[in-house]
């Protein structure tokens, strides 16, 4: 884009009943730090300059089904993060609060939800 500047910020904003919480569970998960709080609105950065996941207050959230269904909430985005050892990783989310998804699409990929419901999914490349 070429109006970007620098400094300029990026990242993704979430919808989320609790911002707060899900903040904390996606900066204990990844290693990264909360980056600014406040009421309704928490910010987890992997570093001062970015990327950065910001958690805004929905007082209306609906938590997406997976796999999506007809007239339910679909999914409209997800995380993929990749790990180095499935099991582990997996277990460790756990242990932070994600559930682990009934339906999984492929043996290397563990489908999950966070405490508020949002699936993502760890990744194991064989590579």
């Amino acid at each position: 884009m070429k109006s970007r500047t620098d400094g300029m910020w990026w990242g993704t904003a979430i919808e989320a009943p609790d911002p707060s919480g899900l903040g904390r569970f996606y900066a204990d998960l990844l290693g990264w730090h909360i980056g600014h709080e406040e009421p309704g609105t928490a910010i987890v950065a992997a570093s001062p300059q970015g990327p950065f996941f910001v958690f805004q207050q929905a007082d209306d959230y609906r938590a997406p089904v997976w796999p999506p269904a007809d007239g339910e909430q679909r999914p409209m985005m997800h995380f993929d993060f990749q790990v180095g050892d499935l099991d582990s990783a997996v277990a460790e989310a756990v242990a932070l609060g994600a559930t682990i998804a009934e339906v999984q699409p492929q043996e290397n990929v563990r489908v999950l939800f966070d405490p508020a419901g949002h699936p993502f999914c760890l990744c194991y490349d064989e590579g």
